[in-house]
Protein backbone atom coordinates (compact mmCIF):
# COMPACT_ATOMS: atom_id res chain seq x y z
CA UNK A 1 0.00 0.00 0.00
CA UNK A 2 2.66 2.70 1.02
CA UNK A 3 4.54 1.57 -2.31
CA UNK A 4 1.74 2.05 -4.48
CA UNK A 5 1.31 5.62 -3.17
CA UNK A 6 5.04 6.34 -3.26
CA UNK A 7 4.63 4.89 -7.07
CA UNK A 8 1.51 7.15 -7.68
CA UNK A 9 2.75 9.89 -6.52
CA UNK A 10 6.24 9.85 -8.32
CA UNK A 11 4.22 9.19 -11.86
CA UNK A 12 1.90 12.14 -11.17
CA UNK A 13 4.98 14.67 -10.33
CA UNK A 14 6.71 13.31 -13.08
CA UNK A 15 4.06 13.81 -15.77
CA UNK A 16 3.03 17.38 -14.75
CA UNK A 17 6.98 17.99 -15.07
CA UNK A 18 6.99 16.66 -18.37
CA UNK A 19 3.96 18.45 -19.89
CA UNK A 20 5.63 21.80 -18.15
CA UNK A 21 8.82 21.35 -19.68
CA UNK A 22 7.37 20.26 -22.84
CA UNK A 23 5.16 23.57 -23.24
CA UNK A 24 7.25 26.65 -24.62
CA UNK A 25 7.72 29.39 -22.91
CA UNK A 26 5.59 32.08 -23.54
CA UNK A 27 7.95 34.63 -25.76
CA UNK A 28 8.72 31.37 -27.72
CA UNK A 29 4.70 30.44 -27.33
CA UNK A 30 3.10 32.95 -29.83
CA UNK A 31 4.37 31.36 -33.05
CA UNK A 32 2.65 28.10 -32.30
CA UNK A 33 0.27 29.55 -29.95
CA UNK A 34 -1.13 32.58 -31.97
CA UNK A 35 -2.65 30.65 -34.99
CA UNK A 36 -4.89 28.39 -32.56
CA UNK A 37 -6.05 31.39 -30.48
CA UNK A 38 -7.23 32.96 -33.98
CA UNK A 39 -8.96 29.75 -34.55
CA UNK A 40 -10.25 29.90 -31.41
CA UNK A 41 -11.81 33.50 -31.54
CA UNK A 42 -13.32 32.72 -35.05
CA UNK A 43 -15.12 29.40 -33.75
CA UNK A 44 -16.00 30.78 -30.02
CA UNK A 45 -19.76 31.72 -30.60
CA UNK A 46 -20.72 35.14 -28.59
CA UNK A 47 -22.02 34.30 -25.02
CA UNK A 48 -25.06 36.56 -24.48
CA UNK A 49 -25.88 38.66 -21.44
CA UNK A 50 -28.13 35.75 -20.03
CA UNK A 51 -25.91 32.69 -21.04
CA UNK A 52 -23.27 34.14 -19.23
CA UNK A 53 -25.62 34.73 -15.93
CA UNK A 54 -26.81 31.42 -16.52
CA UNK A 55 -22.90 30.18 -16.64
CA UNK A 56 -21.93 32.34 -13.87
CA UNK A 57 -25.32 31.89 -11.02
CA UNK A 58 -25.00 29.47 -8.19
CA UNK A 59 -22.32 27.89 -7.13
CA UNK A 60 -19.98 24.43 -7.75
CA UNK A 61 -19.86 21.59 -5.10
CA UNK A 62 -19.05 17.88 -6.04
CA UNK A 63 -19.35 18.40 -9.14
CA UNK A 64 -15.85 20.09 -8.99
CA UNK A 65 -14.37 17.27 -7.04
CA UNK A 66 -14.72 14.82 -9.99
CA UNK A 67 -13.26 17.30 -12.79
CA UNK A 68 -10.51 17.37 -10.15
CA UNK A 69 -9.99 13.78 -11.17
CA UNK A 70 -9.53 12.94 -6.82
CA UNK A 71 -12.98 13.05 -5.35
CA UNK A 72 -13.04 11.52 -2.01
CA UNK A 73 -15.75 9.54 -0.71
CA UNK A 74 -14.81 9.44 3.12
CA UNK A 75 -15.27 13.36 2.90
CA UNK A 76 -19.03 12.92 0.74
CA UNK A 77 -19.98 10.23 3.66
CA UNK A 78 -18.73 12.33 6.73
CA UNK A 79 -19.57 16.44 4.92
CA UNK A 80 -23.23 15.46 3.42
CA UNK A 81 -25.68 13.52 5.46
CA UNK A 82 -29.57 15.14 5.57
CA UNK A 83 -31.45 14.71 8.08
CA UNK A 84 -34.73 16.00 9.33
CA UNK A 85 -35.64 18.12 12.43
CA UNK A 86 -38.12 16.74 15.02
CA UNK A 87 -40.87 19.49 13.49
CA UNK A 88 -39.99 17.95 9.68
CA UNK A 89 -40.51 14.58 10.86
CA UNK A 90 -43.70 15.19 12.96
CA UNK A 91 -45.10 16.89 9.89
CA UNK A 92 -44.56 14.08 7.52
CA UNK A 93 -45.89 11.54 10.71
CA UNK A 94 -49.33 13.58 10.93
CA UNK A 95 -50.25 15.96 8.73
CA UNK A 96 -48.61 14.45 5.39
CA UNK A 97 -50.05 11.48 6.86
CA UNK A 98 -53.76 13.03 7.44
CA UNK A 99 -53.31 14.52 3.43
CA UNK A 100 -52.86 11.39 1.84
CA UNK A 101 -55.73 9.75 3.80
CA UNK A 102 -57.54 12.36 2.30
CA UNK A 103 -56.84 11.39 -1.25
CA UNK A 104 -59.09 9.11 -3.28
CA UNK A 105 -56.67 9.15 -7.04
CA UNK A 106 -59.24 8.00 -9.17
CA UNK A 107 -61.95 9.95 -7.86
CA UNK A 108 -59.56 13.44 -8.34
CA UNK A 109 -59.00 12.18 -11.57
CA UNK A 110 -62.47 11.47 -12.62
CA UNK A 111 -63.28 15.20 -11.27
CA UNK A 112 -60.25 16.54 -12.59
CA UNK A 113 -59.76 18.89 -9.28
CA UNK A 114 -59.14 18.55 -5.83
CA UNK A 115 -62.03 17.62 -3.53
CA UNK A 116 -62.72 21.42 -1.60
CA UNK A 117 -61.76 19.77 1.83
CA UNK A 118 -58.56 18.86 0.76
CA UNK A 119 -57.86 22.17 -1.15
CA UNK A 120 -58.81 23.81 2.37
CA UNK A 121 -56.40 21.23 4.45
CA UNK A 122 -53.62 22.30 2.08
CA UNK A 123 -54.37 25.69 2.81
CA UNK A 124 -54.53 25.89 6.39
CA UNK A 125 -51.86 23.91 6.89
CA UNK A 126 -49.11 25.84 5.44
CA UNK A 127 -48.75 22.91 2.86
CA UNK A 128 -47.99 25.60 0.12
CA UNK A 129 -45.74 27.52 2.64
CA UNK A 130 -43.15 25.04 3.55
CA UNK A 131 -39.96 27.04 2.23
CA UNK A 132 -41.24 30.23 3.53
CA UNK A 133 -40.01 31.54 6.87
CA UNK A 134 -41.05 30.86 10.14
CA UNK A 135 -41.13 34.82 11.07
CA UNK A 136 -43.29 35.30 7.99
CA UNK A 137 -45.98 32.59 8.96
CA UNK A 138 -44.28 29.40 6.88
CA UNK A 139 -42.99 26.39 8.02
CA UNK A 140 -39.42 27.09 7.75
CA UNK A 141 -38.69 23.52 6.81
CA UNK A 142 -35.24 23.10 4.73
CA UNK A 143 -34.86 21.03 1.37
CA UNK A 144 -34.69 17.43 2.45
CA UNK A 145 -38.22 18.21 4.10
CA UNK A 146 -39.68 19.32 0.79
CA UNK A 147 -39.14 17.16 -0.76
CA UNK A 148 -39.80 13.96 1.71
CA UNK A 149 -43.70 15.62 1.81
CA UNK A 150 -43.81 15.82 -1.81
CA UNK A 151 -42.51 12.56 -2.36
CA UNK A 152 -45.14 11.01 0.08
CA UNK A 153 -48.16 12.56 -1.05
CA UNK A 154 -47.03 12.45 -5.08
CA UNK A 155 -47.05 7.95 -3.71
CA UNK A 156 -51.44 8.84 -3.67
CA UNK A 157 -51.88 11.41 -5.83
CA UNK A 158 -50.00 13.72 -8.45
CA UNK A 159 -52.29 16.14 -8.86
CA UNK A 160 -51.83 16.64 -5.20
CA UNK A 161 -48.26 16.86 -5.16
CA UNK A 162 -47.65 19.17 -8.18
CA UNK A 163 -50.12 21.44 -6.10
CA UNK A 164 -48.40 21.33 -3.24
CA UNK A 165 -44.73 21.29 -4.79
CA UNK A 166 -45.51 24.37 -6.88
CA UNK A 167 -46.06 26.94 -4.80
CA UNK A 168 -42.62 25.51 -2.82
CA UNK A 169 -40.35 25.89 -5.63
CA UNK A 170 -41.37 27.45 -8.82
CA UNK A 171 -43.63 30.32 -6.56
CA UNK A 172 -42.16 33.94 -6.14
CA UNK A 173 -42.08 33.26 -2.31
CA UNK A 174 -38.44 32.13 -2.69
CA UNK A 175 -37.94 35.18 -5.05
CA UNK A 176 -39.81 37.93 -2.45
CA UNK A 177 -37.87 36.07 0.43
CA UNK A 178 -34.67 36.76 -1.43
CA UNK A 179 -34.96 39.72 -3.46
CA UNK A 180 -38.32 41.21 -2.56
CA UNK A 181 -38.48 44.90 -0.59
CA UNK A 182 -39.74 45.05 2.99
CA UNK A 183 -43.03 45.74 1.77
CA UNK A 184 -43.65 43.07 -0.54
CA UNK A 185 -42.32 40.62 2.16
CA UNK A 186 -44.46 41.57 4.43
CA UNK A 187 -47.21 41.67 2.70
CA UNK A 188 -47.06 38.79 0.01
CA UNK A 189 -45.69 36.07 2.34
CA UNK A 190 -47.66 35.16 4.75
CA UNK A 191 -50.46 35.51 3.04
CA UNK A 192 -48.69 33.24 0.72
CA UNK A 193 -47.60 30.67 3.83
CA UNK A 194 -51.08 30.67 5.07
CA UNK A 195 -52.66 29.90 1.59
CA UNK A 196 -54.61 33.34 1.32
CA UNK A 197 -52.90 34.05 -2.03
CA UNK A 198 -52.11 30.89 -4.57
CA UNK A 199 -49.28 31.72 -6.62
CA UNK A 200 -48.29 30.82 -10.24
CA UNK A 201 -45.30 31.92 -12.36
CA UNK A 202 -45.70 32.93 -16.19
CA UNK A 203 -42.20 31.97 -17.70
CA UNK A 204 -42.89 29.31 -20.80
CA UNK A 205 -44.99 30.93 -23.87
CA UNK A 206 -45.77 29.71 -27.35
CA UNK A 207 -42.05 30.73 -28.89
CA UNK A 208 -39.93 29.96 -26.01
CA UNK A 209 -40.10 26.68 -24.00
CA UNK A 210 -36.48 25.37 -22.69
CA UNK A 211 -34.87 28.41 -23.92
CA UNK A 212 -36.89 30.73 -21.42
CA UNK A 213 -34.38 33.93 -22.78
CA UNK A 214 -36.06 33.90 -25.70
CA UNK A 215 -39.27 35.41 -24.82
CA UNK A 216 -41.22 38.13 -26.86
CA UNK A 217 -43.12 39.10 -23.85
CA UNK A 218 -41.84 42.96 -23.07
CA UNK A 219 -42.93 45.82 -21.32
CA UNK A 220 -42.30 49.46 -22.03
CA UNK A 221 -41.54 52.10 -18.97
CA UNK A 222 -43.96 54.73 -18.75
CA UNK A 223 -45.62 57.15 -16.47
CA UNK A 224 -48.71 57.32 -16.38
CA UNK A 225 -51.11 59.97 -13.72
CA UNK A 226 -47.58 60.84 -11.90
CA UNK A 227 -47.15 56.67 -11.70
CA UNK A 228 -43.86 55.27 -13.47
CA UNK A 229 -44.68 51.74 -14.30
CA UNK A 230 -44.28 49.63 -17.87
CA UNK A 231 -47.20 49.24 -20.53
CA UNK A 232 -46.55 45.12 -20.70
CA UNK A 233 -47.59 42.82 -23.41
CA UNK A 234 -47.23 39.00 -22.04
CA UNK A 235 -48.68 35.39 -23.56
CA UNK A 236 -47.74 32.70 -21.24
CA UNK A 237 -48.78 28.92 -21.62
CA UNK A 238 -48.39 25.59 -19.91
CA UNK A 239 -48.61 27.46 -16.47
CA UNK A 240 -49.24 25.69 -13.12
CA UNK A 241 -51.78 27.04 -11.04
CA UNK A 242 -52.87 29.67 -13.48
CA UNK A 243 -56.63 28.97 -13.44
CA UNK A 244 -56.88 29.23 -9.60
CA UNK A 245 -54.04 31.99 -8.76
CA UNK A 246 -54.11 34.97 -7.15
CA UNK A 247 -51.35 36.27 -7.70
CA UNK A 248 -48.90 35.87 -10.84
CA UNK A 249 -45.07 35.64 -11.20
CA UNK A 250 -44.07 37.33 -14.60
CA UNK A 251 -40.91 37.12 -16.10
CA UNK A 252 -40.65 39.55 -19.56
CA UNK A 253 -37.97 42.08 -21.52
CA UNK A 254 -37.94 45.47 -19.99
CA UNK A 255 -37.28 48.36 -22.26
CA UNK A 256 -36.96 52.10 -21.55
CA UNK A 257 -37.05 53.80 -24.73
CA UNK A 258 -37.82 56.91 -22.84
CA UNK A 259 -35.11 56.98 -20.32
CA UNK A 260 -37.64 57.15 -17.41
CA UNK A 261 -35.92 54.54 -15.04
CA UNK A 262 -33.30 56.52 -12.08
CA UNK A 263 -32.69 52.72 -10.80
CA UNK A 264 -32.36 49.57 -12.23
CA UNK A 265 -31.89 48.79 -15.93
CA UNK A 266 -32.88 47.34 -19.37
CA UNK A 267 -33.82 43.43 -19.83
CA UNK A 268 -35.49 40.55 -18.21
CA UNK A 269 -37.39 41.13 -15.23
CA UNK A 270 -40.05 39.66 -12.87
CA UNK A 271 -43.03 41.43 -11.34
CA UNK A 272 -46.04 40.08 -9.06
CA UNK A 273 -49.75 40.73 -10.26
CA UNK A 274 -52.47 39.94 -8.00
CA UNK A 275 -55.50 39.19 -9.28
CA UNK A 276 -57.46 41.85 -7.05
CA UNK A 277 -56.65 45.42 -6.07
CA UNK A 278 -54.23 45.55 -3.22
CA UNK A 279 -51.51 48.21 -2.28
CA UNK A 280 -48.99 47.53 -5.18
CA UNK A 281 -51.86 48.25 -7.61
CA UNK A 282 -54.13 50.15 -6.06
CA UNK A 283 -56.23 50.25 -8.68
CA UNK A 284 -56.13 46.51 -9.87
CA UNK A 285 -54.85 45.34 -13.21
CA UNK A 286 -58.20 45.20 -15.60
CA UNK A 287 -56.19 44.04 -18.40
CA UNK A 288 -54.90 40.63 -16.24
CA UNK A 289 -56.24 37.66 -18.04
CA UNK A 290 -56.44 34.06 -17.01
CA UNK A 291 -57.50 32.18 -19.90
CA UNK A 292 -58.64 28.39 -20.79
CA UNK A 293 -57.41 25.47 -18.17
CA UNK A 294 -55.12 23.21 -20.23
CA UNK A 295 -55.68 19.27 -19.93
CA UNK A 296 -52.38 17.64 -19.24
CA UNK A 297 -52.77 13.91 -20.37
CA UNK A 298 -55.64 13.75 -17.96
CA UNK A 299 -53.72 14.67 -15.34
CA UNK A 300 -55.68 16.34 -12.70
CA UNK A 301 -53.52 19.36 -11.42
CA UNK A 302 -54.48 22.80 -12.39
CA UNK A 303 -52.54 24.58 -15.68
CA UNK A 304 -53.44 26.95 -18.18
CA UNK A 305 -53.18 30.52 -19.64
CA UNK A 306 -51.82 33.88 -18.30
CA UNK A 307 -52.29 36.81 -21.12
CA UNK A 308 -52.54 40.98 -21.51
CA UNK A 309 -52.31 43.18 -23.71
CA UNK A 310 -50.72 46.63 -23.11
CA UNK A 311 -51.44 46.42 -19.27
CA UNK A 312 -50.33 49.03 -17.13
CA UNK A 313 -48.15 47.72 -14.42
CA UNK A 314 -47.12 49.94 -11.37
CA UNK A 315 -43.07 49.59 -10.73
CA UNK A 316 -44.14 48.54 -7.16
CA UNK A 317 -45.33 45.45 -8.26
CA UNK A 318 -41.61 44.70 -9.88
CA UNK A 319 -40.21 42.19 -7.29
CA UNK A 320 -37.25 44.01 -5.29
CA UNK A 321 -38.60 47.44 -6.76
CA UNK A 322 -37.38 49.63 -9.77
CA UNK A 323 -33.91 48.71 -8.84
CA UNK A 324 -34.16 45.18 -9.90
CA UNK A 325 -35.34 45.63 -12.98
CA UNK A 326 -33.32 44.05 -15.18
CA UNK A 327 -32.39 41.43 -12.93
CA UNK A 328 -34.83 39.01 -12.94
CA UNK A 329 -32.57 36.61 -15.28
CA UNK A 330 -30.09 36.59 -12.71
CA UNK A 331 -32.84 36.40 -10.23
CA UNK A 332 -34.35 33.31 -11.52
CA UNK A 333 -31.60 31.54 -12.04
CA UNK A 334 -29.89 31.89 -8.27
CA UNK A 335 -33.71 30.83 -6.73
CA UNK A 336 -35.25 28.80 -8.76
CA UNK A 337 -32.73 26.29 -10.02
CA UNK A 338 -32.41 24.23 -6.88
CA UNK A 339 -36.40 24.28 -7.19
CA UNK A 340 -35.88 21.80 -9.81
CA UNK A 341 -33.33 19.57 -8.05
CA UNK A 342 -35.84 18.56 -5.30
CA UNK A 343 -39.80 18.68 -6.65
CA UNK A 344 -38.93 16.73 -9.83
CA UNK A 345 -36.96 14.06 -8.32
CA UNK A 346 -39.13 13.54 -5.82
CA UNK A 347 -41.91 13.05 -8.38
CA UNK A 348 -39.76 10.61 -9.91
CA UNK A 349 -38.85 8.34 -6.64
CA UNK A 350 -42.50 8.28 -5.64
CA UNK A 351 -43.27 6.59 -8.76
CA UNK A 352 -40.34 4.31 -8.19
CA UNK A 353 -41.23 3.82 -4.65
CA UNK A 354 -44.59 2.84 -5.42
CA UNK A 355 -43.65 0.33 -7.98
CA UNK A 356 -41.07 -1.62 -6.07
CA UNK A 357 -44.05 -1.99 -3.43
CA UNK A 358 -46.64 -2.13 -5.62
CA UNK A 359 -45.52 -4.19 -8.07
CA UNK A 360 -43.46 -6.10 -6.09
CA UNK A 361 -46.02 -7.50 -4.08
CA UNK A 362 -48.18 -7.92 -7.11
CA UNK A 363 -45.59 -10.31 -8.65
CA UNK A 364 -45.29 -12.18 -5.39
CA UNK A 365 -48.92 -13.13 -5.47
CA UNK A 366 -49.88 -13.04 -9.34
CA UNK A 367 -49.43 -16.49 -10.66
CA UNK A 368 -48.76 -18.03 -14.31
CA UNK A 369 -48.95 -21.90 -14.88
CA UNK A 370 -48.71 -22.40 -11.62
CA UNK A 371 -46.04 -20.48 -10.08
CA UNK A 372 -45.82 -16.48 -8.93
CA UNK A 373 -44.73 -14.44 -11.82
CA UNK A 374 -41.93 -12.98 -9.33
CA UNK A 375 -40.13 -16.51 -9.83
CA UNK A 376 -39.70 -16.29 -13.52
CA UNK A 377 -36.43 -14.48 -14.67
CA UNK A 378 -37.92 -11.88 -17.43
CA UNK A 379 -40.03 -10.55 -14.58
CA UNK A 380 -36.97 -10.86 -12.56
CA UNK A 381 -34.93 -8.96 -14.52
CA UNK A 382 -37.68 -5.97 -14.44
CA UNK A 383 -38.11 -5.63 -11.06
CA UNK A 384 -34.15 -5.66 -10.57
CA UNK A 385 -34.07 -2.83 -12.59
CA UNK A 386 -36.91 -1.28 -10.59
CA UNK A 387 -34.71 -2.03 -7.54
CA UNK A 388 -31.76 -0.39 -8.88
CA UNK A 389 -33.48 2.93 -10.15
CA UNK A 390 -35.11 3.20 -7.01
CA UNK A 391 -31.96 2.78 -4.45
CA UNK A 392 -30.00 4.74 -7.04
CA UNK A 393 -33.14 7.87 -6.84
CA UNK A 394 -33.04 7.56 -3.18
CA UNK A 395 -29.41 7.91 -2.47
CA UNK A 396 -29.01 11.17 -4.94
CA UNK A 397 -32.24 12.84 -3.55
CA UNK A 398 -30.31 12.41 0.13
CA UNK A 399 -26.87 13.41 -1.46
CA UNK A 400 -28.45 16.61 -3.06
CA UNK A 401 -30.60 17.79 -0.20
CA UNK A 402 -27.91 17.66 2.20
CA UNK A 403 -25.59 19.68 -0.37
CA UNK A 404 -28.37 22.04 -0.50
CA UNK A 405 -28.63 21.85 3.74
CA UNK A 406 -24.98 23.61 3.37
CA UNK A 407 -25.93 26.50 1.76
CA UNK A 408 -24.72 25.84 -1.21
CA UNK A 409 -27.08 26.47 -4.99
CA UNK A 410 -25.39 24.13 -7.69
CA UNK A 411 -27.24 24.75 -10.55
CA UNK A 412 -25.06 21.68 -12.71
CA UNK A 413 -25.99 19.19 -10.34
CA UNK A 414 -29.69 20.48 -9.85
CA UNK A 415 -30.02 19.78 -13.74
CA UNK A 416 -28.40 16.29 -13.50
CA UNK A 417 -31.08 15.37 -10.56
CA UNK A 418 -33.57 15.91 -12.80
CA UNK A 419 -32.88 14.85 -15.88
CA UNK A 420 -31.25 11.48 -14.25
CA UNK A 421 -34.38 10.90 -11.36
CA UNK A 422 -36.88 11.08 -14.03
CA UNK A 423 -35.50 9.47 -16.50
CA UNK A 424 -34.74 6.85 -14.23
CA UNK A 425 -38.79 6.91 -12.60
CA UNK A 426 -39.99 6.70 -16.47
CA UNK A 427 -37.81 3.54 -16.47
CA UNK A 428 -39.78 2.23 -13.24
CA UNK A 429 -42.59 2.81 -14.65
CA UNK A 430 -42.63 1.34 -17.83
CA UNK A 431 -40.95 -1.81 -16.71
CA UNK A 432 -44.10 -1.50 -14.11
CA UNK A 433 -46.65 -1.84 -16.72
CA UNK A 434 -44.92 -4.07 -18.73
CA UNK A 435 -45.32 -6.92 -15.15
CA UNK A 436 -48.84 -5.88 -14.12
CA UNK A 437 -49.98 -6.08 -18.10
CA UNK A 438 -53.85 -5.37 -17.98
CA UNK A 439 -54.26 -4.35 -14.25
CA UNK A 440 -52.18 -1.67 -15.81
CA UNK A 441 -53.69 -0.24 -18.57
CA UNK A 442 -57.48 -0.55 -17.31
CA UNK A 443 -58.00 2.26 -15.44
CA UNK A 444 -60.26 2.08 -11.96
CA UNK A 445 -59.81 2.46 -8.10
CA UNK A 446 -57.43 -0.51 -8.14
CA UNK A 447 -54.86 0.68 -10.76
CA UNK A 448 -51.63 2.07 -8.56
CA UNK A 449 -49.57 2.75 -11.74
CA UNK A 450 -52.06 4.39 -14.29
CA UNK A 451 -51.55 8.32 -12.91
CA UNK A 452 -47.63 7.51 -12.66
CA UNK A 453 -47.68 6.63 -16.17
CA UNK A 454 -49.60 9.48 -17.22
CA UNK A 455 -47.54 11.82 -15.27
CA UNK A 456 -44.27 11.10 -15.79
CA UNK A 457 -43.67 12.23 -19.35
CA UNK A 458 -44.59 16.04 -18.09
CA UNK A 459 -42.06 15.53 -15.38
CA UNK A 460 -39.30 14.97 -17.96
CA UNK A 461 -40.70 17.65 -20.02
CA UNK A 462 -41.15 20.45 -17.43
CA UNK A 463 -38.38 23.09 -16.01
CA UNK A 464 -36.44 22.04 -19.46
CA UNK A 465 -37.20 19.18 -21.62
CA UNK A 466 -34.65 16.53 -20.87
CA UNK A 467 -32.78 16.12 -23.94
CA UNK A 468 -31.94 19.65 -23.86
CA UNK A 469 -30.90 19.95 -20.36
CA UNK A 470 -28.82 17.01 -20.81
CA UNK A 471 -27.13 18.86 -23.72
CA UNK A 472 -27.05 22.52 -22.99
CA UNK A 473 -26.75 22.14 -18.66
CA UNK A 474 -25.09 18.89 -17.91
CA UNK A 475 -22.51 18.65 -20.66
CA UNK A 476 -22.55 22.34 -21.77
CA UNK A 477 -22.71 24.49 -18.51
CA UNK A 478 -21.37 21.49 -16.39
CA UNK A 479 -18.23 20.89 -18.34
CA UNK A 480 -17.39 24.70 -18.44
CA UNK A 481 -18.34 25.64 -14.86
CA UNK A 482 -16.78 22.29 -13.22
CA UNK A 483 -13.47 21.79 -15.00
CA UNK A 484 -11.10 23.75 -13.10
CA UNK A 485 -9.78 25.68 -16.26
CA UNK A 486 -11.63 25.58 -18.96
CA UNK A 487 -13.91 28.78 -17.94
CA UNK A 488 -10.54 30.29 -17.62
CA UNK A 489 -9.67 29.13 -21.34
CA UNK A 490 -13.25 30.38 -22.64
CA UNK A 491 -12.88 33.65 -20.99
CA UNK A 492 -9.22 34.41 -22.24
CA UNK A 493 -10.78 33.66 -26.12
CA UNK A 494 -14.00 36.24 -25.58
CA UNK A 495 -11.29 38.86 -24.24
CA UNK A 496 -9.83 38.85 -28.28
CA UNK A 497 -6.26 39.65 -27.01
CA UNK A 498 -5.35 37.84 -24.23
CA UNK A 499 -2.71 35.08 -25.62
CA UNK A 500 -1.07 34.78 -22.43
CA UNK A 501 -4.09 34.32 -20.60
CA UNK A 502 -5.25 31.50 -23.37
CA UNK A 503 -1.37 29.75 -23.52
CA UNK A 504 -1.51 29.69 -19.38
CA UNK A 505 -4.98 27.92 -19.39
CA UNK A 506 -4.09 25.38 -22.33
CA UNK A 507 -0.99 24.71 -20.43
CA UNK A 508 -2.84 23.76 -17.01
CA UNK A 509 -5.48 21.65 -19.05
CA UNK A 510 -2.40 19.32 -20.84
CA UNK A 511 -1.11 19.61 -17.17
CA UNK A 512 -4.30 18.07 -15.23
CA UNK A 513 -4.83 15.89 -17.81
CA UNK A 514 -1.58 14.66 -17.86
CA UNK A 515 -1.65 14.33 -13.97
CA UNK A 516 -5.07 12.65 -14.10
CA UNK A 517 -4.05 10.25 -16.37
CA UNK A 518 -1.22 9.07 -14.33
CA UNK A 519 -3.45 8.75 -11.39
CA UNK A 520 -6.08 6.76 -12.53
CA UNK A 521 -3.44 4.03 -13.84
CA UNK A 522 -1.74 4.25 -10.52
CA UNK A 523 -5.31 3.73 -9.09
CA UNK A 524 -6.42 0.88 -11.30
CA UNK A 525 -3.31 -1.15 -10.13
CA UNK A 526 -3.61 -0.08 -6.65
CA UNK A 527 -7.50 -1.43 -6.45
CA UNK A 528 -6.46 -4.75 -8.34
CA UNK A 529 -4.88 -5.46 -5.22
CA UNK A 530 -7.42 -4.76 -2.60
CA UNK A 531 -9.83 -7.22 -1.19
CA UNK A 532 -13.22 -7.39 -2.95
CA UNK A 533 -15.17 -8.09 -0.13
CA UNK A 534 -14.79 -4.59 1.28
CA UNK A 535 -17.38 -3.35 -1.42
CA UNK A 536 -17.47 0.13 0.10
CA UNK A 537 -13.24 0.39 -0.07
CA UNK A 538 -13.23 -1.19 -3.44
CA UNK A 539 -15.48 1.46 -5.28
Amino acid sequence: STFLRVMRSSVVKAAGRALVQRTPKHKHARTFIAPVYNFAKRIMPKISDTERAALESGTIAFDKDLFSGDPSLKEICQKYKPVLTAEEQSFLNNEVEVLCEMLDGHQIDKDQNLSPKVWQYIRENKFMGMVIPKHFGGKGFGAHAHAKVVEKIAGRSLACAVTVMVPNSLGPGELLHHYGTPEQKAYYLPRLAHGIDIPCFGLTGPTNGSDAASMRDEGVVCMENGVLGMRVTFNKRYITLAPVATVVGLAFRLSDPNKLLTKGKEGITVALLPTEKNQFAPNGLPGLKIGNRHDPLGAAFMNGTVQSESMFVPMSCVIGGEERTGFGWNMLMECLGEGRGISLPALGLASSRLAVLGVGGYARVRKQFKVPIAAMEGIQEKLAIIGANTFTIAAAQSFFDAILADKQKPPVLSAIMKLHCTERGRQSVNESMDIIGGAGISKGPSNFMASGYVGMPIAITVEGANVLTRSLISFGQGLNRSHPHLLGLIESIRKGNDMAGFNRELTNILRHCGTNLARSLGRFWAVQLKSKSDVSAYY
